[in-house]
Order: C-alpha cells, then sequence, then structure tokens
C-alpha cells in the first residue's frame, strides 16, 4: 500500500504562486517504473488532470494546463511538486497527487486518473479576486 500526502494548499490572491507538496510513502527511488500526476477537482465537477511525471523526470501537461503549472519531484525526499504561478480564481480547487508504482507507459498524456493506482486526500487551493 502506497499512501500520499499532498501539502501546500492555502488561499492566495490572484497572481500569486504555490507550491505544492505531495509525500510518498513508499520510497520512489526503489520504484523501478512509476508514474505520478498532479490532478485538481471541485464540487460538481469531474476531477481534471493537470500534470503527469514519470521517474525518470519526463513531464506532461494537458494543454489547458501549459505555461502556469510545473511538476517536479526530488527523488531522495520521495517527495513531488507542483508549482502554479499566477495563480487565478479559476485554479481554486482541491488538488490530487497520484501515482502508479508499476507504469511502464510512456508518460505523453497520461492523463486519466483512472490509470493512477494511489492517491492522497487532496490540500485545498482558494484563489480570491
Amino acid at each position: 500500500q502506497v499512501q500520499l500526502v499532498e501539502s501546500g494548499g492555502g488561499s492566495v490572491q490572484a497572481g500569486g504562486t504555490l507550491r505544492l507538496s505531495c509525500v510518498v510513502s513508499q520510497y520512489t527511488r526503489t520504484m523501478s517504473l512509476y508514474c505520478a500526476g498532479w490532478f485538481r477537482q471541485t464540487p460538481g465537477k469531474q476531477r481534471e488532470a493537470v500534470a503527469a511525471i514519470d521517474r525518470e523526470g519526463r513531464t506532461s501537461y494537458p494543454d489547458s494546463m501549459k505555461g502556469r503549472f510545473t511538476v517536479s519531484q526530488d527523488n531522495t525526499k520521495d517527495t513531488l511538486f507542483l508549482q502554479i504561478v499566477d495563480l487565478k480564481p479559476e485554479d481554486t480547487a482541491k488538488y490530487y497527487c497520484a501515482i502508479d508504482p508499476q507504469c511502464a507507459r510512456p508518460i505523453i498524456g497520461q492523463f486519466s486518473p483512472h490509470l493512477y493506482k494511489y492517491r492522497g486526500q487532496g490540500t485545498q487551493v482558494t484563489v480570491s479576486s
């Protein structure tokens, strides 16, 4: 069982920057192959992919997320990151990280939540105008 714990959310004004973190309980550096993703969801809407990253650090973003979102990782600390710049009110959502620890798929386009076996409880981001 892999557990993920997100942090770093909060209430910010539009134009600000946040860096979300996701600590993975199982050592990512021992996973020979994995895919990880960040998603967000607001009440009444489907979960939306924000970014994906694999063990080698290759990244993929949906077209709608390119430019203001950056996914990264620190395998020495078993932590994933999502930086969001120039925050907008429409970024208000709960942000989740998720991981598939046995992923051999190319990371490009890995945006379906169903591809990831484990996910965290999320961290809330609220952006005011």
